[in-house]
């Protein structure tokens, strides 16, 4: 996993867009304005940091070396995942779509709707 491999998949999220609102170091991804994705580059790794329920963040965070507490964001809405590392490419991919479908569910009805949600 890359994250120009990770870029392509959050593409087809229904109504998600990328910009790059930090400057050109972080490419974030919003679904109706709303951050769910950001891919990014630390000393020499990249990651992706991504909202989290608080009770599955701390899961991921005490069974993977490479999910941490949220870089640069509330470390108890957001996780970061470093790779390549131990965190399976499928594993990744999931997070991500729970993230999206967590920022989601906190829209509004007609907002979901227009999603294709409730």
């Amino acid at each position: 996993m890359n994250n120009q491999q990770l870029a392509q998949f959050l593409d087809k999220f229904n109504g998600a867009e990328a910009d790059y609102p930090f400057g050109p170091d972080a490419l974030v991804y919003k679904v109706r304005g709303k951050m769910f994705a950001i891919l990014a580059r630390r000393e020499g790794r990249e990651y992706v940091t991504l909202k989290a329920k608080p009770e599955d963040g701390e899961v991921l965070t005490s069974q993977f070396n490479d999910i941490t507490p949220g870089y640069h964001t509330n470390k108890r809405h957001w996780i970061t995942v470093y790779y390549p590392g131990d965190v399976e490419d499928g594993l990744v991919e999931d997070l991500c779509e729970r993230s999206y479908e967590l920022v989601v569910r906190g829209l509004k009805k007609l907002e979901r709707v227009a999603l294709g949600f409730d």
